[in-house]
């Protein structure tokens, strides 16, 4: 992305989840299992997604995950719920496009260090030939306003 091309600042951005941490989330050790952050990002990401709005179902509907990515920085445990997990467009090509997550705990500051970042790669499908497809204009247009400007990823 250029610099003039409009988007979030550094802490800014496109949707930020407040997920509740269920008992079940935890492992022995009394931290949110790692199995369990995946599905508590997917909920994250599922209501940013569906508050997209209809024009951008096709987008949301055909997207399927290539690659996930979680990089702990500190415990999350049962008492720091609702997490807040913070998303954003890291990068976009032409058939797919990766989520940046910073999640941290209730109440930490967005300038705070996250407990923890993620991502996820999402190829966009064309589900009736079963083949990836390239994202429309439109699409892309969608992308990079909710992506960090330049130095901001």
């Amino acid at each position: 992305m250029s610099d003039d091309t409009p988007g979030l600042g550094k802490h800014e951005f496109a949707f930020v989840a407040q997920i509740p941490v269920r008992w079940s989330d935890m492992d022995a050790f009394g931290h949110i299992n790692h199995a369990r952050m995946v599905t508590l990002m997917e909920e994250a990401r599922v209501a940013w997604l569906l508050s997209a709005g209809p024009e951008y179902q096709p987008l949301i509907k055909s997207a399927m995950i290539v690659h996930v990515d979680i990089r702990y920085q500190d415990q999350l445990r049962h008492e720091d719920s609702p997490l807040q997990i913070g998303m954003w467009i890291k990068s976009f090509r032409s058939v797919d496009f990766t989520i940046g997550y910073e999640i941290r705990r209730a109440g930490a500051p967005v300038e705070s260090k996250a407990a923890c970042v993620a991502t996820t790669q999402m190829a966009v499908v064309d589900i009736e030939a079963h083949r990836l497809r390239r994202l429309r204009d439109e699409e892309k247009a969608y992308l990079a306003s909710w992506s960090r400007g330049a130095g901001g990823s």
